[in-house]
C-alpha cells in the first residue's frame, strides 16, 4: 500500500467509528428484536391452537354425520337415502253387459328404513279414479306398519297389514299375475284384498320352510239382507272398525326347490258378527305357485283352494255356513322380439251364496295373454265364460288392461 492510501485509510477510521451505534444502542436494538420474536412466536402458537381446534371440530362433525347416517337420522341426504317411493296402477276395459273403462287402481308406496333393523312400510290407494260423495271411488290406506328384525331370520311387525293368506292377497301388482281382473276365488272367498290392524311375526325355519303369524282385528259380516253372512262383505278396512272380536292367522310356506312355492294357511275368529249373532269361523287355504323352464320359455302353474266354515244356526239358515272355492291356472311364458309374451287358461269354481236348497255355485273359464315389454309393465287381454246359478248375472266378455309397478 502506498503512503498516500494508508494515510487516507487512517483518516477515514474515525469517521466510520462515529457512524457505528454505541453499546447501549446495540443492546436496545437486541431487546427490541427479541420482543418482536416473542410476539411472532405467540402469534404462531395461537394460529397452531386455532388449527388444532378447527381439526377437532371437523372430526367431530364427521363423527356426528356418521352417527346420524348409522342411526337413520333425518338430516340431509341420509334421510332421503333411507326413504323409498314406489307404486303400481292398472286401467281396465270390461266388455259384455258391463261395457266400461275404469282406472281401477292408482297406488303409491312410501317406505322408510330407520336403521338396519327397524323400517316402515305404507300403501296409499285411490280406486276408480274419483273418490267422494256420490262418486264410485275410494281412498284407502292398505298398509301402514313397522317391521323390527329380531334376528337375521325372524322379524316382528305392528300396524295396518295385509293378512298373510293365498297367492294374491300380499302380492297383487298387475305384472305379477295373469288376467285383467284378479281371480274370482281369491276375490270372493279369501277375500282379497284383505287388510287388518295387528301384530305379526315372520321368518325362515330352514330347509326352505317359512312362516307368518298375525294377531289382528276381525271381520264384521252383516246378519240380515241379501249379503247376510257373506264373508267378503265383512271387511271393515280398519275404519273405526268394531274390535270386540279379533282373529288370528297363521301361514306355513315351502320354497325349497327352485321355481316352487307351496303354502297352507289357517284363520280363526271367535265371532264373525262382532257380537250381533255369535258365529265362530275358520278358514283353511292351500296353494301352489310353480314355474319351470321349458324350451325357450317357462311353464307356470297356479292352484288354490279355500274354505270357510261358519258355526251358527243363523249362518246355516241362509246357506252360508260353508263358503268355498278353487281354481287351477296353467300358463306358458316365452321371450319375443321385444319383451315377453305369456298365454294362460284358468278354471274356477266358488260358492258364497245362499245354497241350502238351490244351486248357488259359480264357475268361470278364462283364456288370455299377457305381454311384458319390460318386466314391470304389462298389457293384458282375456275372454271369460261365466256359468252362474239361476237368477245370477252371467257376463261372458272380453277384458283389456294395462298395468305397471315400480
Amino acid at each position: 500500500m502506498s503512503a498516500t492510501a494508508l494515510t487516507g485509510a487512517m483518516l477515514a477510521t474515525p469517521a466510520l467509528a462515529d457512524d457505528m451505534p454505541s453499546r447501549e444502542d446495540m443492546w436496545k436494538m437486541i431487546q427490541l428484536q427479541q420482543q418482536q420474536i416473542e410476539e411472532l412466536r405467540g402469534k404462531i402458537e395461537k394460529t397452531d391452537q386455532k388449527v388444532e381446534a378447527t381439526d377437532k371440530k371437523v372430526e367431530a362433525t364427521g363423527t356426528a354425520v356418521e352417527e346420524i347416517a348409522a342411526s337413520g337420522g333425518t338430516g340431509g341426504a341420509s334421510w332421503a337415502d333411507k326413504t323409498s317411493l314406489g307404486g303400481y296402477g292398472e286401467l281396465h276395459y270390461n266388455g259384455g253387459d258391463q261395457a266400461e273403462v275404469d282406472l281401477h287402481r292408482f297406488v303409491i308406496f312410501i317406505n322408510h328404513e330407520f336403521n338396519d333393523r327397524v323400517r316402515f312400510f305404507s300403501e296409499f290407494e285411490i280406486e276408480h279414479a274419483v273418490a267422494g260423495e256420490s262418486q264410485n271411488g275410494e281412498v284407502e290406506i292398505e298398509q301402514a306398519y313397522l317391521e323390527f328384525d329380531v334376528t337375521d331370520q325372524h322379524a316382528l311387525t305392528a300396524g295396518l297389514q295385509l293378512v298373510p293368506i293365498g297367492i294374491l292377497n300380499e302380492t297383487h301388482e298387475p305384472p305379477t299375475f295373469y288376467g285383467v281382473e284378479r281371480n274370482s276365488v281369491e276375490t270372493n272367498i279369501i277375500p282379497t284384498t284383505w287388510w287388518e290392524a295387528g301384530i305379526g311375526a315372520h321368518g325362515e325355519l330352514g330347509g326352505g320352510f317359512g312362516y307368518k303369524a298375525m294377531l289382528h282385528s276381525g271381520l264384521s259380516v252383516p246378519t240380515t239382507g241379501a249379503n247376510a253372512f257373506r264373508v267378503r262383505n265383512g271387511r271393515q278396512k280398519v275404519s273405526q272398525a268394531d274390535a270386540e272380536k279379533g282373529a288370528v292367522t297363521g301361514q306355513l310356506t315351502w320354497s325349497g326347490m327352485p321355481g316352487v312355492k307351496l303354502g297352507v294357511t289357517a284363520h280363526y275368529q271367535d265371532d264373525l258378527t262382532q257380537g250381533v249373532s255369535p258365529t265362530s269361523a275358520t278358514l283353511f287355504e292351500a296353494h301352489a305357485d310353480t314355474e319351470f323352464s321349458a324350451g325357450p320359455g317357462k311353464i307356470g302353474f297356479r292352484a288354490l283352494a279355500a274354505r270357510w266354515d261358519l258355526d251358527s244356526a243363523a249362518a246355516e239358515a241362509v246357506g252360508r255356513d260353508v263358503q268355498e272355492g278353487w281354481y287351477v291356472e296353467p300358463s306358458y311364458k316365452f321371450p319375443v322380439w321385444y319383451g315377453d309374451l305369456g298365454f294362460f287358461a284358468r278354471y274356477a269354481e266358488w260358492d258364497n251364496s245362499a245354497g241350502n236348497s238351490a244351486d248357488s255355485q259359480f264357475s268361470q273359464t278364462q283364456i288370455g295373454l299377457n305381454y311384458w315389454p319390460v318386466p314391470d309393465v304389462v298389457f293384458k287381454l282375456d275372454y271369460q265364460f261365466d256359468d252362474a246359478p239361476a237368477g245370477s248375472n252371467e257376463d261372458n266378455r272380453v277384458n283389456l288392461g294395462v298395468g305397471y309397478q315400480f
